[in-house]
């Protein structure tokens, strides 16, 4: 799997996908989505531009043109990376494609970021999506971190308890 840098001109296509994938009925189509602990929007455009305006990194899998995969990574410090947004299309959910997002993004940031170690953070109410990362080698770290729910007014929590389970794997 070949993972490009997103630019300006991807990010309403960016944006849409990742709609799709976690909210509202469409993201029911898959298995990883936040439907049902939050409603509204999942992220912007002023958002995603401002991931590329601080030189993250939006990594996107492009099939006959089309954005159907994408992944946020983000330099910590000389060692760990963060990665978040892992998001394919609802429709193509169940092929593969998540696991072979995760290893091709995990490489990108070994070899072009010079990571040794992968740290991301998920819902604590997310057993299977929490399992699907530990049977791929992320281990908890002991960290739970709060929801931002003054941070994210745009996210509709359903529950006023969320909270992170921080995962780690050495790369």
């Amino acid at each position: 799997m070949r993972l490009e840098r997103a630019t300006t001109a991807d990010l309403p296509a960016l944006h849409a996908l990742v709609e799709r994938a976690y909210r509202g009925e469409t993201a029911r189509a898959g298995w990883s989505h936040e439907a049902d602990l939050l409603t509204g929007d999942r992220t912007s455009v002023a958002e995603l531009q401002s991931y590329l305006d601080a030189g993250e990194y939006l990594l996107v899998w492009r099939d006959g043109g089309a954005i159907r995969a994408c992944v946020r990574l983000v330099q910590l410090n000389a060692e760990l990376a963060y990665l978040g947004m892992l998001t394919v299309d609802p429709g193509s959910q169940g092929e593969g494609l998540g696991k072979r997002l995760l290893a091709a993004a995990e490489a990108y940031a070994r070899d072009e970021i010079g990571a040794a170690r992968m740290e991301m953070q998920v819902f604590s109410r997310r057993r299977e999506l929490l399992s699907f990362y530990e049977r791929r080698g992320y281990h908890p770290t002991g960290e739970r971190r709060p929801f931002p729910y003054d941070e994210a007014p745009h996210a509709g929590a359903q529950f006023d308890d969320l909270e992170f389970t921080v995962l780690e794997k050495p790369l």
